[in-house]
């Protein structure tokens, strides 16, 4: 599943939408490679974000059904989960929600967290 698509139908599901301003690039470029850094190079953690991906997609189809019980469960379970991933994790994910996933830079931050989504095809 593409990691900005995730991110994007988790955060609609499970956050209120407000108005943010727009991240600099550059900084999320930087800290998505320093949260991949991170995350790979510990195993708990590699598997705390495996089991984010795989809610993430669990979402998504309770979304399509709309069960929003159920949605709303998942998405319980995956804040439980970002507590282990650190607050710089949660970060790149608010900021990912204001990133055009079909810019230029949506299409390079991709490819930056496109090691992560690698790890959990084991």
């Amino acid at each position: 599943m593409n990691w900005l698509l995730f991110l994007g139908l988790f955060l609609v599901s499970s956050t209120p939408l407000f108005a943010l301003a727009q991240p600099d690039p550059a900084k999320v470029k930087a800290d998505a490679q320093k949260v991949v850094s991170v995350i790979n190079g510990d195993k708990a953690k590699t598997q705390a974000f495996c089991e984010i991906n795989d809610l993430g997609e669990q979402i998504g189809e309770a979304n399509q059904k709309e069960d929003h019980e159920k949605a709303e469960a998942l998405s319980q379970q995956v804040t439980e989960l970002e507590k282990k991933l650190g607050p710089e994790y949660i970060a790149l994910v608010n900021d990912l929600n204001n990133v055009d996933p079909n810019s230029p830079e949506g299409r390079e931050i991709d490819s930056i967290l496109a090691p992560l989504e690698d790890s959990c095809e084991d």
